[in-house]
């Protein structure tokens, strides 16, 4: 949230009022007439108190409640969207109110951004979408702070989302389109920088990255196809992964389907499986036994290379620093001849020159995936990027040492700032490290890929996460 002082479109500053403070209580059921407004805001609470992830928490609440059905949906709308608008509510409710937010009791902030959510971003109607929000908080809290989340959500009903973006959105057109799509104007650079554009196509990333995704899946390559996955799920074939599903918004605990609990299939954006599939498409000379996924953890790439080495022939090591983590990927390929070693990526011990392929899947920013992370976007920060790009250079770097000399190098992020992308690779390509190989050919079908040699996908052109991939040969 961006401090302002007075400026256009704000109201008169109001005598300060003041309300009570929450009162301690211990813990309580969740009202049985809104089990799914209740939730999404306990889930809100977990957020902001714990950092904590709503696609981990809400889930959990979820089953705890035993909610399911419309009420699940409408807790997962609710949830979801209000953590994703955060940034734009939070603009909003600072017009609407006559103390900032920075004194306004943690709980009745969140109340207020699920109430406003509702206002301004579904189809509830007004008056539902206050009483709603007010009863929550005055059976938690009080009559007291009820009033005042009840004042402020009637003033931001009294307009619509439009309205409030064009009173409050700064003029610069990113800084607009920041707003309007809610998203940090350093987010909103990064996109237009990467783009090449800050007007029609900057506006149309924004939008999607804005809306809720498809859940998509990946077929395990020699257990199912991915026809007979979409068959078994109800969902429709990916249009450019062999082993891709999409499912609709809304369908669900993608956890619960029966091939994803049989590890027949796994969730997995579609993005992440063109950029491991490109890795297995390299043309490459000579000897083709031995593959490497270098940064394996939770295990989603690795499952799937892993299939795919053993119908090649191959066979696949996996490197992951945090324990839990290689035991997630343990998990993930039951039934998978996968080597999972606990050590850094950095230098995992393992002999230089001995792997053909390797995947560099980087930790990065995730601006790329932000559509499936609600709260990510208001907690990165720019500051986050340089330290990123650091550990980017030294796995890639070691990459390129443990791959023989003619193997192939998959550099991947799911982000497209340009330090963690053409930032990184060009330099490695500068010093000599390595042979930039033109990825577009390796991404068969896919539209849109620029200029290259590098790819970079898009939600808004390709229906993915907005992955980069680079594939690099070692002299």
């Amino acid at each position: 949230m961006t401090e302002r002082s007075g400026g256009p479109g704000r109201r008169p500053s109001r005598p300060q009022r003041q309300h009570p403070p929450a009162r301690r209580q211990g813990p309580r059921r969740p009202p049985e007439d809104d089990p799914a407004r209740q939730a999404a805001w306990d889930t809100l609470k977990a957020i902001r108190e714990r950092d904590a992830y709503a696609n981990l928490v809400l889930p959990k609440l979820l089953r705890e409640r035993r909610i399911s059905g419309r009420d699940a949906a409408l807790a997962t709308e609710l949830a979801y969207g209000a953590a994703r608008a955060k940034g734009l509510l939070d603009e909003i409710i600072a017009a609407c109110s006559d103390r900032p937010l920075s004194e306004i009791d943690g709980p009745f902030l969140d109340a207020m951004r699920l109430g406003a959510y509702q206002l301004l971003r579904t189809r509830i109607p007004s008056h539902a979408a206050v009483a709603s929000t007010v009863d929550l908080v005055r059976s938690a809290h009080g009559s007291g702070p009820a009033g005042f989340v009840n004042a402020v959500l009637r003033r931001i009903g009294e307009q619509d989302e439009a309205a409030w973006v064009d009173k409050l959105a700064p003029e610069d057109p990113i800084g607009r389109l920041a707003l309007a799509n809610a998203h940090p104007k350093w987010i909103a650079q990064a996109f237009a920088d990467a783009l090449g554009d800050k007007g029609d196509d900057l506006a149309a990333a924004l939008k999607a990255d804005d809306a809720r995704p498809a859940v998509h899946l990946a077929a395990r390559p020699g257990e199912i196809s991915n026809e007979e996955l979409a068959a078994i799920v109800g969902g429709d074939v990916a249009p450019y992964s062999p082993y891709g599903v999409h499912l609709e918004a809304g369908s669900g605990d993608p956890g619960d389907l029966e091939p994803v609990r049989e590890r027949f299939a796994a969730v997995q954006d579609e993005g992440s499986q063109l950029c491991a599939l490109a890795l297995t498409r390299a043309p490459l000379e000579g000897r083709d036994e031995r593959w490497l996924d270098l940064c394996a953890g939770p295990g989603g790439k690795a499952v799937l290379l892993g299939a795919l080495a053993h119908l090649q022939g191959a066979t696949l090591d996996a490197v992951e620093k945090a324990p839990h983590r290689a035991e997630l990927v343990r998990k993930a390929a039951t039934g998978l001849d996968i080597t999972v070693h606990v050590a850094d990526g950095r230098d995992p011990g393992l002999p230089e020159g001995s792997f053909d392929r390797v995947l560099v899947d980087a930790p990065c920013t995730g601006l790329g995936a932000l559509r499936r992370r609600p709260e990510a976007r208001w907690r990165r920060k720019p500051d986050d990027v340089a330290e990123l790009t650091k550990l980017q250079r030294e796995l890639l770097t070691s990459a390129l040492r443990l791959v023989r000399p003619g193997g192939i190098v998959a550099y991947v992020v799911c982000s497209p700032h340009l330090r963690e992308t053409i930032g990184v690779t060009s330099d490695i390509v500068r010093k000599g490290l390595a042979d930039a190989v033109d990825t577009r050919e390796l991404f068969p079908g896919v539209p849109l890929l620029g200029d290259g040699p590098h790819v970079q996908l898009w939600p808004h052109r390709h229906g993915a996460d907005a992955m980069f991939c680079q594939l690099l040969r070692r002299p």
